[in-house]
């Protein structure tokens, strides 16, 4: 089971992750990155999930097995 989150504090609201992942995150009034959906990833899901770690210029994303 892949879990996704996401650092409140180090997200800038750059919105890259909803851009990679739009299954996954989206961003909120405040301009901060919120998930969608967080555990029991499915095979593509974790796909985007880690291409939005890529994309993260803040390093604000991870995932957990």
């Amino acid at each position: 089971m892949t879990r996704a989150s996401v650092d409140e504090a180090r997200c800038q609201g750059h919105g890259r992750c909803s851009l990679e992942a739009p299954d996954l995150f989206d961003v909120s009034d405040s301009g901060t990155a919120f998930l969608l959906v967080a555990d029991d990833l499915t095979v593509a899901q974790t796909v985007q999930l880690d291409d939005a770690i890529v994309a993260c210029p803040e390093q604000a994303i991870s995932k957990s097995p």
